[in-house]
């Protein structure tokens, strides 16, 4: 698997999975979570720790910056 996911989008993902989580286990808003939600958080943290993701795989899209082989 070649990486294709960039520190930013990284950062930005593992963020965004653990707020979901949060929301999800009820933390940011007692009595009103979604767990839905969690199991997207959850996604988006092991496509961020992985820095791979497949939707982005399936479609030829990368935010890593290329390297060149030269």
């Amino acid at each position: 698997m070649m990486k294709n996911v960039g520190a930013l989008d990284r950062i930005v993902r593992v963020a965004l999975g653990l707020a979901l989580i949060a929301y999800a286990l009820g933390y940011i808003a007692p009595g009103v979570g979604y767990p839905p939600l969690g199991w997207i958080g959850v996604i988006l943290v092991a496509t961020g720790a992985m820095g791979w993701c497949a939707i982005y795989g399936l479609i030829g899209f990368s935010t890593c910056p290329v390297k060149s082989a030269r």
